[in-house]
């Protein structure tokens, strides 16, 4: 993969059927915080690329950015970390 390019997600679940994330995958965030998301990043594919990213930094043991006081998924932490300003992206230019 060369630097900078964002490249769609295959496979493992991932697909672009349903507004860029599988039923499946879907069913395990909440609506709410997805449609909040999606109007953060609006295109899909770097949704899904930036939640992907920090959902694994979370399952390694990072600490959320946000609180809650209910016990949320590593997925819904990503999009309220999306949602809340405290995580962003940068796309490099060079290809």
């Amino acid at each position: 993969m060369q630097a900078g390019k964002i490249l769609p997600l295959t496979g493992r679940g991932f697909d672009f059927a349903f507004n860029g994330f599988t039923k499946a995958k879907r069913l395990a965030m909440r609506d709410d915080y997805l449609k909040e998301a999606q109007k953060v990043i609006s295109d899909s594919n770097l949704l899904i690329n930036v939640i992907s990213c920090r959902v694994k930094q979370l399952r390694r043991g990072s600490r959320a950015l946000v609180e809650s006081l209910e016990k949320l998924s590593p997925e819904d932490i990503a999009l309220r970390e999306v949602i809340e300003g405290k995580i962003s992206f940068e796309m490099n230019e060079n290809n």
